[in-house]
């Protein structure tokens, strides 16, 4: 019984080393994006330090009830506020890189340093031969493994949040530590041993819930400390965290409201038209019957293809059902989009791009591709010669697509990486740009598979637009020399170019 107890012990403390392991993947990926930089860096850290903590944990097994107590009421400490200090390094020290390397190996020592004590411990209660206790001892950590890979994105992330997510897998981690070893060997300690370790234990816990307890009003000014405006509403998805600021002027009296996605600015209500009007009136001077909106959760894009009559129907695709939601009920958002969503003519559908036009539902005189950034990998799939091969599958003949295509003036790598990327998947390509001043200058790409590159014009039913006319959009497809990067690749699932583009051109710039 004292064995299984223990094994179980290392099955919890497994599961939550992991959960922390995660938890600081997942944040780095929401703050900072690309996800993949930030599972390295936090990995390696972590396995790196948990071999220095193995080391440095040999002197103590000689009193290793003690050393396991101690060593995992700090894991519970450092593991369960791990989260909150490192937000709070993002938010208000602008310090978060150093402080992740810091943390992550923080916590990866004093995992590492659990084996070796627990290894000492369960030979305490029985001696075994040390291939067998090897084997029990990492059964137990694969699986607690396992189950803390899984409870991580399927129940504490959805029902708890980061903040308090990581602290409760502390409180968990401490009494698991603790407690459990505490009771199996209380008679190998001294009285005033047990009284420190469980008052540590208390402390360990107390600290833990009022932290836990104050988490909401942390994460709230954490989370306006990174934006210039009030905070009109915040919301944390499956896919993204979704916030939205207001911001009056108290001498015009107009109102600023802005969409920011994982802290990406989507638009500025000030001037949105600019970008939406220079989206998506150039491809609607061609073929228009039946549209394709891929991304455009917020509807903009929508309430400018709907100004055609003969548009007989629109699907637009967004990976998140909450962006579509408050496009379509949040009161300042659905009247900026004019109740676009609304219009009898539209159907939306909640599904990732890439597996949707994998499956080939239907075909499309029109494409508007309004994704985000292609800053990390998962959006850079987005920019890649395979989707846009995609995306042709779905074309009518004659059918056009437009591609928001980033900066050509930040990242003009990126832009035109975009531009050769559609042009490897069999488009004739005519890139152009215009100024929008809370992105500054930003570009577009539009493209027919083959033939003659489509010209940039506005079709006759246009109507009369704020921003785009006719010599505006021919203004528009001139590019300074200074602007064009003739070394910039394609961008392939397999080599996904975007993501290095955007860290050194537009992150930095």
């Amino acid at each position: 019984m004292a064995r299984a107890l223990v094994l179980a012990a290392v099955f919890t403390c497994a599961a939550c080393g992991l959960v922390y392991e995660l938890a600081l993947v997942a944040l780095g990926s929401y703050l900072v994006g690309n996800s993949v930089t930030q599972a390295s860096v936090v990995l390696s850290v972590m396995v790196f330090a948990m071999g220095v903590g193995s080391l440095a944990a040999k002197p103590l097994q000689g009193r290793p009830v003690v050393a396991f107590a101690v060593i995992e009421g700090l894991l519970a400490l450092a593991g369960g506020l791990s989260v909150l200090v490192l937000y709070a390094a993002y938010a208000w020290l602008n310090l978060y890189v150093p402080a992740l390397v810091v943390v992550a190996f923080a916590v990866g020592a004093l995992i590492g340093a659990e084996i070796p004590l627990l290894m000492t411990l369960l030979q305490r209660i029985r001696r075994q031969d040390a291939g067998s206790a090897v084997a029990d001892l990492f059964a137990a950590d694969y699986v607690g493994a396992l189950i803390g890979g899984l409870a991580f994105p399927f129940l504490l992330l959805p029902t708890f949040g980061h903040i308090r997510g990581a602290l409760l897998v502390g409180v968990v981690n401490a009494v698991a530590g603790i407690a459990v070893v505490l009771w199996l060997f209380r008679r190998q300690l001294g009285r005033a041993a047990r009284v420190a370790l469980c008052g540590g234990m208390a402390a360990v816990l107390a600290v833990l819930g009022w932290t836990y307890a104050l988490a909401d009003g942390f994460e709230v000014s954490a989370r306006q400390a990174l934006y210039a405006a009030p905070i009109a509403l915040a919301e944390r998805t499956p896919y993204q965290e979704i916030v939205i600021t207001r911001k009056v002027s108290l001498s015009g009296g107009t109102s600023d409201l802005r969409l920011f996605l994982n802290g990406d600015l989507q638009f500025s209500s000030v001037d949105e038209y600019r970008y939406h009007e220079s989206l998506v009136h150039p491809l609607m001077a061609g073929p228009r019957g039946r549209v394709l909106i891929l991304g455009g959760g917020d509807g903009l894009a929508l309430r400018e293809v709907l100004r055609y009559r003969d548009v007989r129907d629109v699907t637009l695709v967004e990976l998140d059902p909450a962006m579509i939601r408050l496009a379509r009920t949040y009161g300042p958002i659905a009247s900026l989009n004019g109740h676009a969503f609304d219009d009898p003519r539209v159907r939306t559908v909640a599904a990732d791009a890439f597996s949707w036009l994998r499956r080939g539902t239907g075909k499309f005189d029109a494409v508007v591709v309004d994704m985000p950034d292609p800053d990390d990998v998962s959006t850079a799939k987005l920019y890649s010669v395979e989707f846009y091969g995609l995306v042709k599958r779905v074309l009518a003949p004659g059918g056009r697509v437009v591609v928001q295509s980033g900066s050509p003036y930040f990242a003009p790598r990126s832009f035109w990486s975009i531009r050769k990327s559609i042009a490897a998947a069999g488009y004739a390509t005519a890139p152009y740009h215009v100024d929008v001043p809370s992105f500054g200058d930003w570009g577009y790409v539009l493209a027919a598979p083959g033939g003659a590159p489509p010209p940039v014009r506005l079709s006759p039913d246009a109507g009369d637009l704020r921003f785009v006319d006719t010599p505006l959009l021919q203004a528009a497809t001139v590019f300074p020399k200074d602007l064009r990067r003739d070394d910039a690749e394609i961008n392939t699932l397999v080599h996904p170019r975007l993501v290095e583009y955007q860290k050194d051109e537009w992150k930095y710039s």
